[in-house]
């Protein structure tokens, strides 16, 4: 895995107290912890209904003391701004091709020296969509890692880390149950998250 603003020492401690100041201004409450017994996963983000998401997702991550690394469309990476995702954690993710992005992920997940979080969201887009992607649970089933259900309430004002959830391999009776979970909460639009 590539060096980020999360293993950036002095950068990740300024972040960290910005963060925490930031999320207490606007009334944001971030709760949960990462199991200990579980410094390797994979986080889901949902809802994802807005570009708003990853700045306060970066800052939920500062505040709970994550190492995480996300995944974008391939879009966002181009110049100037490709670097700046990279070091904010970033991953290209080319949508149109076909590629084993399944197994790299879980093999680099493996590979990752000390504790390390790749957060996926499972609709792949901030737009309406009926049927979630299932590329997160398929990376922590091959990686042999949990799934941590991070979450975003814009209408509580609530973030944080869910329950920890081991996929079985039975995909739809896991799905079931992970979006049983998630339509608690509401996105910054909230009509466009389907949790069915």
């Amino acid at each position: 895995m590539h060096r980020t603003i999360f293993t950036t020492p002095v950068v990740n401690t300024l972040l960290r107290r910005f963060s925490l100041a930031f999320l207490r201004w606007r009334g944001w409450t971030v709760s949960g912890s990462l199991p200990t017994e579980h410094p390797k996963c994979v986080l889901i983000a949902a809802p994802h209904t807005s570009n708003w998401d990853l700045p306060y997702t970066l800052m939920v991550a500062f505040a709970l003391r994550l190492n995480v690394y996300w995944m974008g469309k391939q879009q966002i990476f181009r110049w100037p701004f490709g670097p700046v995702m990279r070091w904010l954690g970033g991953i290209s993710v080319n949508r149109e091709q076909s590629s084993n992005l399944v197994a790299a992920s879980a093999a680099a997940l493996v590979a990752a020296d000390g504790p390390v979080q790749l957060i996926v969201p499972p609709e792949g887009t901030r737009s309406k969509t009926r049927y979630w992607k299932t590329g997160f649970y398929w990376i922590a089933h091959t990686a042999k890692m949990p799934i941590v259900m991070a979450y975003m309430d814009y209408e509580r004002k609530l973030s944080g880390l869910g329950p920890t959830f081991v996929p079985s391999g039975d995909i739809e009776a896991d799905m079931v149950k992970i979006k049983a979970f998630y339509a608690q909460f509401k996105g910054k639009n909230a009509s466009q998250f389907d949790h069915q």
